[in-house]
């Protein structure tokens, strides 16, 4: 039993000492909203890269990832495919184009901020429907953490599933209000370490475990050989072509992440992306073969999970097949993979608040230390609203990371495109595209059957585009 292990408790204090140790140092080096929000675009390849993935990851990687897989077998392979592919095509198009061309922006730090200047928009109309749009997904994402937050809490400290986001909620919000963009980008680096070596070691141990591949064969044809099959369904039943461009759909959000592009951003110098680049795809390959391994070992080490428990698999793992030390460090990464996405987005998302609302539109004439205490105060407000979301103990944590991922992907993919490579993009056609593409993630997903079946982004990305093709050809008549 995991359940109260002094031994376990005390590797996450451990851990918890360390971050906020980094957090008050970060305090000490915060003294503006740039330096709060972007670090004062300071980081270095090694860091940037691994705060880019580990931000990217969260608790996904450890909980939603596995589980998926464990449901699924192999058919999830499609979707690590498309997340491959994103990253690639983030890293190599968008990246450079992105910190330079915000920093020729009037050194730009939020997206809206971006959007503004770079369309010329005085009306503030383009600022405020993007921040929007920052506030209600990244709402949703936070609320995803907190749920992974609180199946770790609940599952190792024995904990009510409602205290254990709570507590979870709390170690978020402490170290983020601290130290501001700076805290969690180091403490990303240090966290993206942890869940590296946390899923790749259990996945190991896993496979050592069940036979190596020869025993995952045997194990699965066993269970059910449908598993092995990345063509079919569980059921038996030929995957189609809707369920396979769902999958393969997610890499088109990567291009309209505001917590991963703020890392391209923040960078010291765009001719270290080359090198971060490698480091993060490096990263991203070993990650999520090993998340998809951990979840299918454990369709025969662990069989008896169901329903949203089947998230916990990479949990039962680490404690059965590791010492309680290792167990320990193992789970505390899932913490680690929590803290360093929702800490990001919390961040993302003050920024809206502090920058784009407040300052944008309520108090254009606020000074620095003013804006940093508004974007404190945020974290703490936006986190307890995504706090009231996370109560469900039946709440999937792939599910809200999906609703999120698409909206973000579908509102600001197609503008940041387009408004980095295409001179002819006007500020309509990018309203209309946020617009659109936001919109019809929010009508799409409540929709079922058929077409409607299909993952929202991807029609939400083509509608966008379309939209800003449109606005931007003929808005100005």
């Amino acid at each position: 039993m995991m359940h109260s292990s002094p031994i376990i408790i005390g590797t996450f204090a451990i851990y918890l000492v360390a971050v906020f140790a980094i957090g008050i140092l970060a305090w000490l080096k915060t003294r503006n909203l740039s330096d709060y929000i972007l670090g004062g675009r300071s980081l270095g390849p090694w860091v940037a890269a691994l705060s880019a993935q580990a931000s990217d990851m969260s608790g996904w990687l450890l909980l939603g990832l596995p589980g998926y897989a464990y449901a699924s077998g192999l058919e999830s392979g499609w979707l690590a495919l498309g997340l491959l592919v994103g990253t690639y095509l983030n890293w190599r198009f968008v990246a450079e184009r992105l910190r330079l061309a915000t920093f020729e922006a009037g050194d730009a730090i939020t997206l809206p901020d971006f959007f503004e200047r770079r369309f010329a928009d005085s009306s503030g109309a383009l600022r405020i429907i993007t921040a929007a749009f920052i506030l209600i997904f990244f709402t949703f994402y936070t609320s995803s953490g907190l749920v992974a937050g609180g199946k770790l809490f609940e599952t190792v400290f024995g904990l009510p599933y409602g205290w254990a986001v709570a507590a979870g909620a709390s170690v978020v919000i402490v170290y983020t209000f601290l130290g501001g963009f700076l805290a969690v980008s180091w403490t990303d680096a240090l966290q993206g370490s942890m869940m590296f070596l946390a899923i790749l070691g259990v996945a190991l141990m896993g496979l050592v475990a069940i036979g190596g591949l020869g025993g995952v064969g045997d194990t699965l044809n066993a269970l059910n050989p449908d598993l092995l099959n990345p063509f079919t369904t569980v059921d038996g039943d030929t995957v189609t072509v809707i369920g396979v461009a769902s999958l393969l759909g997610w890499g088109l959000g990567y291009v309209g992440q505001p917590h991963i592009l703020a890392r391209f951003m923040a960078i010291d110098d765009a001719s270290h992306l080359k090198v971060a680049r490698r480091i993060a795809m490096s990263w991203q390959t070993v990650a999520l073969l090993s998340g998809i391994a951990v979840g299918i070992v454990g369709i025969g080490l662990v069989p008896e999970l169901v329903g949203a428990d089947q998230e916990k698999v990479f949990m039962h793992l680490a404690s059965a097949l590791f010492h309680p030390a290792v167990a320990g460090v193992a789970l505390a990464g899932i913490l680690a993979a929590v803290m360093s996405t929702a800490d990001s987005q919390l961040l993302v998302a003050s920024s809206a608040v502090s920058e784009d609302f407040y300052k944008g539109v309520f108090k254009k004439d606020a000074g620095e230390a003013e804006l940093l205490w508004v974007g404190r105060g945020a974290v703490i407000a936006i986190a307890a609203i995504a706090w009231f979301l996370a109560r469900d103990p039946d709440s999937k944590v792939l599910d809200l990371v999906a609703y999120a991922w698409a909206g973000f992907g579908a509102a600001f993919g197609p503008a940041i495109v387009l408004s980095l490579y295409w001179t002819g993009m006007k500020r309509v056609g990018a309203i209309a595209g946020v617009l659109v593409g936001g919109i019809t993630v929010i009508v799409w997903s409540n929709l079922s059957g058929g077409i409607f079946d299909l993952y929202e982004i991807i029609p939400g990305f083509v509608l966008s585009t379309v939209a800003i093709l449109a606005g931007s050809r003929f808005g100005s008549r």
